[in-house]
């Protein structure tokens, strides 16, 4: 197996916790940034019948749970039987199945039901917001940034009740109105001056 391809085939590689995308380089290819709504993924299939251990069946299995690209080295010569390991593009906002049932054909012309265990080697972070892969809640485009409150003084002038000039500093404080019903909140301090 040439370099390349193994250290395609080794990944998920991953610098400072973010997924580095690896391709092989085809004529055509233009470099940009991408917002990405799939990532290569790597998974193990175990308790898997002995004939789905074809190039056929691992595709059939692991289309049930997203697009399949490649078995690595050793699922493919079959010298690993407790688990296949596949590489598949899992859409990030596709749900994540412990398992699934696959039909196996028998020879009187039925099917029989069996469940075969996916187990995922690594996933980007998933953000409980807006329930999907490749951030955090903290960094999720739908949720708008929270502003810290705001507290400002302000002077007021103004006559008392026997015609004495007085001053009075109150308190405003303007930001997170999830805590007070409002986007303001006023507080007197009293005062006189």
């Amino acid at each position: 197996m040439p370099p390349w391809k193994r250290v395609i085939e080794g990944g998920p590689w991953l610098f400072q916790g973010q997924p580095i995308v690896l391709q092989k380089w085809e004529p055509g290819m233009v470099l940009r940034k991408l917002q990405h709504t799939q990532v290569p993924v790597w998974i193990k299939l175990r308790h898997l019948p002995v004939e789905l251990w074809t190039t056929e069946g691992l595709s059939t299995v692991a289309s049930g749970i997203g697009k399949p690209l490649y078995p690595d080295a050793i699922t493919r010569a079959c010298t690993r039987l407790d688990f296949a390991r596949v590489c598949i593009m899992l859409d990030i906002h596709s749900k994540l199945p412990k398992h699934i049932v696959i039909m196996v054909p028998r020879e009187d012309g039925g099917e029989t039901p069996c469940k075969v265990d996916v187990e995922y080697e690594w996933l980007p972070p998933k953000c409980t917001a807006c329930m999907t892969l490749g951030h955090s809640a903290k960094g999720c485009p739908t949720q708008k940034p929270r502003q810290p409150p705001v507290s400002v003084y302000v002077q007021k002038r103004g006559t008392g009740v026997r015609g004495k000039e007085r001053n009075q500093r109150q308190r405003c404080t303007i930001g997170d109105s999830s805590r007070t019903g409002r986007g303001f909140e006023f507080g007197g301090t009293g005062g006189q001056g």
